[in-house]
C-alpha cells in the first residue's frame, strides 16, 4: 500500500449523536460503552472529545474544523472500541508492541507528513485527532500491521475478508454493549451502526507507512 494512504488505517466517519450523562442501560450508568465487561465511561469519553476541541480552536480553519466533525462524539467512541478489538486479535495472536517499534513507526510519520507539526494538522483535520492522541493512532497502526503479517493477510479481497472475520470474531468475544444514543455496535463490520470502517480495507505492510487520516 501506499504509505499516504495508509493515513486511513484508523479513521472513523461517524454520525452523529449527542453526549450522554448515563448509559442507557441501568445496568452500567455512566458508561458509553462495555466492552469486555469493562467500561468506557463517559467522561473519558468526553475528555478525548474536549482535547480534540481545544486543538481544533487553536487552529485558523476552527469554524471548519468543528463543522465538520460534529460527529465527533460518536467517531471518537467508535476508535475507542475498535482499539479495545485490536487489543483483543492482538493478544490472541500473541502479538506485541515494542517501545523501539512506536517510536521508528512515529518518527517515519513525521518524516513522511513534513514534520510534526504538518502531521498533527493532517491527522486533526481529516480524523480529528489532538496532537496527545497521536500516539494511539501510531500503536494503532503498527498492531494492525503486524497482526495483518502474522495472518498472512495479503492486500486482495480474499486476504481483507479473512482480518474481517477475525476482527469480527473477536469483537462478538467481547460483547460489546453501546449506549443506544450512541447507535448500536456492528459485529459484522467492526463498528458502531451507520459508520464506515476502512480500516479492515486499507491495511499496509510497511510498518513505516503513514497513516493518512482513527
Amino acid at each position: 500500500m501506499h504509505r499516504r494512504t495508509a493515513l486511513t488505517v484508523s479513521a472513523a466517519l461517524l454520525a452523529a449523536a449527542p453526549l450522554l450523562t448515563a448509559c442507557g442501560s441501568d445496568a452500567h450508568p455512566g458508561a458509553a460503552a462495555v466492552v469486555g465487561g469493562e467500561r468506557i465511561d463517559v467522561s473519558s469519553l468526553q475528555a478525548q472529545v474536549k482535547d480534540v476541541r481545544a486543538a481544533q480552536e487553536r487552529s485558523p480553519q476552527a469554524a471548519q474544523l468543528v463543522q465538520a466533525t460534529g460527529d465527533l462524539p460518536r467517531r471518537k467512541l467508535n476508535v475507542m472500541i475498535f482499539d479495545r478489538v485490536v487489543d483483543k486479535v492482538a493478544a490472541d495472536n500473541g502479538v506485541t508492541v515494542t517501545r523501539a517499534e512506536l517510536q521508528q513507526t512515529r518518527t517515519a510519520f513525521v518524516r513522511e507528513s513534513g514534520g510534526e507539526e504538518r502531521l498533527a494538522t493532517v491527522l486533526l483535520q481529516e480524523q480529528g485527532v489532538a496532537p496527545g492522541q497521536i500516539d494511539d493512532v501510531v500503536r494503532r497502526n503498527v498492531l494492525m500491521n503486524k497482526i495483518a503479517a502474522k495472518l498472512g493477510v495479503t492486500d486482495t479481497p480474499e486476504g481483507q475478508q479473512k482480518m474481517t472475520d477475525v476482527f469480527s470474531a473477536a469483537s462478538k468475544a467481547l460483547a460489546i454493549d453501546v449506549n443506544p444514543r450512541y447507535g448500536a455496535w456492528d459485529d459484522a463490520q467492526v463498528r458502531l451502526s451507520a459508520t464506515t470502517a476502512p480500516w479492515l480495507r486499507q491495511i499496509s505492510q510497511d510498518p513505516a507507512a503513514v497513516p493518512a487520516g482513527a
